[in-house]
């Protein structure tokens, strides 16, 4: 993997964000000291105008100098914010996971959305993963979606994507259990159709450790699996989550664990993603 360029990835994000300072909406339940704090260093650091989107009387009980929408909705709020441009862009903080991506796919007008989780191992290493739902990603087309669409917008930031395609096992355990079989046939073939699109492709099998050596985008059999790997190393490898952006042209939303309760980076990563876009429609328009 070319190591220079994803090191500098991080540098560069947080660049963006200071240059930018967009009006990130981040949705709130159940407030503690410990989220408002993360929300207010995003803020003291430069790489955002915060807006919190929750009950505010909760909020109040424990204080803050942020902006505050009060609402008991955060995850129908959030959107709204979104689509009527009355923020740049919005993280979905402490909202809930099912409600926030319904309201987003609802109001899209959009039957499913993709996410991009970027991650950092436990040494520091930067890379790109889907998919990360656990309804994501479980069919071919789905897959190659995520491919195509995930390649498209690592490529925004200067990086040409490769991608590591894993499957359930080594090619010498083929016969030894038919989903792992499937799994394994689904990686050739993804793999194969990537390539034919242009992508730098390459199919890993399960080995895991071997792709992150040389990809920056690592693509998981399915959307379980996807979920447990950005969950160990999150939250039980020493790593880190900065988020998982969802995949579009026109607004940035991204997604996040409720677990941990640390939020700047995904702040951060919200208002460099708003640079970006705002670049992007400079070159169209």
């Amino acid at each position: 993997m070319e190591k220079n360029s994803m090191d500098a990835l991080l540098e560069a994000i947080e660049v963006r964000a200071r240059a930018n300072r967009a009006r990130v909406a981040m949705g709130i339940r159940d407030p503690s000291p410990k989220l408002l704090e993360s929300a207010w260093k995003a803020q003291e650091l430069g790489y955002a105008q915060v807006v919190l989107v929750g009950i505010k009387k909760e909020i109040d009980k424990i204080g803050t100098e942020l902006e505050v929408v009060d609402t008991d909705e955060p995850e129908k709020t959030l959107a709204e914010l979104m689509v009527t441009r009355k923020v740049d862009a919005a993280i979905r903080g402490t909202a809930r996971a099912s409600g926030a991506l319904t309201h987003l796919r609802e109001t899209l007008g959009k039957k499913r959305i993709c996410r991009l989780a970027l991650l950092l191992t436990v040494d520091g290493t930067p890379f790109f993963l889907a998919p990360v739902g656990i309804d994501e990603g479980n069919t071919i087309s789905d897959k190659l979606r995520m491919i195509t669409l995930g390649a498209e917008h690592i490529k925004r930031f200067g990086i040409e994507p490769k991608v590591g395609v894993l499957s359930g096992g080594r090619i010498g355990d083929i016969g030894r259990n038919k989903h792992v079989d499937r799994t394994l046939a689904d990686g050739e073939f993804v793999t194969k159709r990537a390539v034919e699109l242009g992508i730098n492709a390459k199919h890993y099998t399960i080995l895991i450790e071997d792709a992150i050596k040389e990809s920056n985008f690592i693509v998981a059999p399915d959307g379980i699996s996807g979920n447990l790997i950005f969950r160990t190393i999150a939250f039980l490898g020493g790593g880190d989550g900065l988020g998982a952006p969802v995949l579009m042209d026109d607004y940035v939303f991204v997604d996040t664990s409720r677990v941990g309760g640390h939020f700047t980076k995904a702040i951060m990563l919200a208002s460099a993603l708003s640079h970006l876009n705002k670049e992007r429609q400079k070159v169209i328009y």
